[in-house]
C-alpha cells in the first residue's frame, strides 16, 4: 500500500504564492526605461515578445513542478506491506547485586589470585549476562538502600558496563535485601505471569532498610515472581588469619527462594558461581506478546531525482546559447 509518512507537509504547498503576496516586490534600485521601439528590436533579434496570459502562465509550470516534487520527497513516500507477526522469546531477569561494605572481603579465589566478593560476582555475573541472546535484563544495585541502575532491555552491553561500573558503599555499607526485593517486584509486576525473574546476589544478612526479608517474601510470591537467591562467600574453616567470617544469613534466602517457587545457590568460589550460571541457563523462555511489524519501502529517492533534474534542465535553459548562423555566412 502506497502511503505518506509525513501527509501534513502537502500544507505548505501555497507557501510561494502566499510569500508572494505578502513579501514586497524586488527593487533593482534603478529607474525603469521605456522603450517604445521594442517590438522592432525584437523582430530584428528573431525573437518575439511574450506577454502575459497563458505564456506566462507556461513559462511557471516548470516551477510548480518542481516545488511539487520536493514537496513529495519531503513527506516521505512509503511503499507499505502487510503486517508480519514477529514472535519475541526470552526472559526477564532483574539482577540485584549486593555492593555492601562486606562485599568487599577477598576471600574468593578467581585463578590462582584472591579477588574481593565483588570483583568474583561482576567477573562472572558479566559473562552471564553477554551469554542471554534474547533476553531482556535489568540491574538493581542494593546496601543501605535499593536503587535501579538499568531497566529490563535488550542492551546487555550497558547493563554489563552498569555492573562494571558498581562501587562498594555506592548504596551505603549496609544490606537491604528486602528493599531491592521489593524494588524488584515494583518493575517486574508489569510482566507476563511466567517472565518475572529476580536473581538476588548477596553475602549477609538482611540489617538495613524499610521492607523486611519476609514481608517482601510475600510480595514476591503474591505478584508470581520467582526469585532465585544465591549467598556468596567463603566457608569459615577455610578463611586465613585475619580474615572476618561472612554474616550470611542462609535460612533467610532459602525462604525467600522456597516461597516464590525459586532456588537457593551456595557460592564458595568461582567455579561453583559459574555452576550456578549454568543452572540458570536451564531456565524454560519465555514467549511473549507477538509483535508485529509492516515492511517498508522508501520511494523518496524518486520525486527527488525528479526535483533534481527538471532543476538542472532549468539551469541549463538559462545558459548563453552559441552564437546562432544565418544564411550565407557567419552572425555578427
Amino acid at each position: 500500500m502506497f502511503e505518506f509518512a509525513w501527509p501534513w507537509l502537502w500544507l505548505l504547498a501555497p507557501l510561494p504564492w502566499v510569500l508572494r503576496v505578502l513579501l514586497p516586490a524586488a527593487d533593482s534600485g534603478q529607474a525603469a526605461l521605456r522603450v517604445e521601439f521594442l517590438g522592432e528590436l525584437e523582430h530584428l533579434g528573431g525573437r518575439t515578445r511574450h506577454t502575459g496570459g497563458l505564456s506566462g502562465a507556461r513559462r511557471l509550470l516548470p516551477f510548480l513542478l518542481g516545488w511539487l516534487l520536493i514537496l513529495a520527497a519531503a513527506a516521505r513516500p512509503q511503499w507499505v506491506g502487510p503486517p508480519q507477526p514477529l514472535d519475541v522469546s526470552g526472559r526477564d531477569l532483574l539482577l540485584a547485586v549486593d555492593v555492601s561494605g562486606s562485599m568487599d572481603t577477598p576471600d574468593m579465589q578467581l585463578g590462582d589470585e584472591n579477588v574481593s566478593r565483588l570483583s568474583l560476582v561482576k567477573q562472572l555475573l558479566g559473562r552471564f549476562i553477554d551469554s542471554r541472546q534474547g533476553d531482556r535484563v535489568g540491574l538493581i544495585l542494593f546496601g543501605s538502600q535499593a536503587y535501579l541502575q538499568a531497566p529490563l532491555t535488550a542492551d546487555r552491553r550497558t547493563v554489563h558496563a552498569l555492573l562494571e561500573e558498581a562501587q562498594i558503599g555506592l548504596a551505603g555499607r549496609n544490606t537491604a535485601v528486602g528493599d531491592a526485593v521489593g524494588l524488584a517486584v515494583k518493575h517486574l509486576r508489569k510482566r507476563p505471569d511466567n517472565s518475572r525473574t529476580l536473581i538476588l546476589i548477596t553475602d549477609g544478612a538482611s540489617n538495613g532498610g524499610v521492607v523486611t526479608p519476609e514481608v517482601a517474601a510475600s510480595l514476591a510470591a503474591s505478584e508470581r515472581v520467582r526469585v532465585y537467591t544465591l549467598g556468596i562467600g567463603a566457608d569459615p574453616d577455610t578463611l586465613g588469619a585475619g580474615a572476618s567470617p561472612s554474616d550470611l544469613d542462609e535460612p533467610m534466602l532459602r525462604h525467600l527462594a522456597e516461597v516464590t517457587n525459586g532456588a537457593y545457590f551456595r557460592v564458595r568460589s568461582s567455579t561453583e558461581l559459574a555452576a550456578v550460571s549454568r543452572q540458570l541457563d536451564r531456565l524454560e523462555p519465555i514467549r511473549q506478546q507477538p509483535d508485529q511489524a509492516r515492511p517498508t519501502r522508501e520511494l523518496y529517492a524518486w520525486p527527488l531525482a525528479g526535483a533534481l533534474l527538471l532543476g538542472l534542465a532549468l539551469a541549463l535553459d538559462r545558459l548563453p546559447r552559441p552564437r546562432r548562423w544565418r544564411r550565407g555566412g557567419k552572425a555578427t
